[in-house]
């Protein structure tokens, strides 16, 4: 399903998604294709969104376009001795 497809369906919410199709423009993952899975309520979006399993994201259907940032070099956390 293609993300102006799902603004239509879940208009201003919270929705999680299963990834599909995308494509990389200037460390940019541009979303083309989603499943739908199931709206969230405004409350439990920050909880969702820390728990979602790779391929799956929680975004809000406000946004025109369904785009994600890659950070290229996350920072790493080490444990000094």
């Amino acid at each position: 399903m293609k993300w102006q497809e799902v603004r239509e369906l879940f208009p201003n919410q919270f929705v999680l998604l299963s990834i599909l199709d995308y494509h990389e423009e200037n460390g940019k993952k541009i979303i083309d294709e989603v499943a739908p899975i199931r709206s969230i309520s405004s409350e439990y979006a920050n909880k969702e969104f820390f728990k979602v399993k790779p391929g799956n994201i929680v975004y809000h259907t406000s946004n025109e376009r369904c785009i994600v940032h890659i950070r290229k070099d996350p920072l790493l956390r080490a444990r000094r001795i």
